[in-house]
């Protein structure tokens, strides 16, 4: 009975900070989608929403293989922030890598194109780098990416 007196404050310390922490990721994905439909307004894009949070405008399909979530892949792309200003961008050759290597937006966005299609993603912050951010990208912020699939490795 004594321990109990112990751990049962405990526990109740470590729920109340689980449901803040919850309520605040909520609150940044209703932050992040609206600053992503207002983005799709201003541009006239045609978005699909996937469920996620990530909306992904495809701008031309592609008509080679395939790639799933587990592929290695190269591609070409181009990451800005909601403002226009670039933060990374590939060379037109693409690069290399495995889609479980990568930010989650990506894992989940590039396999909606095929060889030789491009478009453009649109990452919530809970997809991309989350709260912490990452060297050059601030915690919280929504990604843009222009990708074009070049090949399903």
């Amino acid at each position: 009975m004594n321990t109990l007196k112990y751990i049962l404050p405990l526990f109740i310390i470590a729920l109340t900070f689980s449901a803040c922490k919850k309520k605040d990721t909520e609150k940044q994905a209703d932050k992040d989608e609206e600053i992503i439909q207002q983005y799709i307004s201003d541009h006239g894009l045609n978005a699909i929403a996937t469920g996620s949070g990530l909306h992904v405008v495809i701008e031309n399909p592609g008509t080679g293989l395939a790639c799933t979530s587990n592929s290695n892949v190269r591609v070409a792309y181009k990451g800005y922030y909601t403002s226009g200003s670039v933060f990374d961008q590939s060379s037109t050759s693409g690069i290399e890598f495995n889609l479980q290597g990568v930010i989650k937006g990506w894992t989940e966005g590039i396999p909606y194109f095929k060889e030789g299609g491009n478009g453009i993603l649109l990452i919530p912050s809970a997809l991309g780098y989350g709260p912490e951010g990452n060297s050059s990208i601030p915690g919280n912020t929504v990604l843009i990416f222009e990708v074009e699939l070049i090949d399903v490795l």
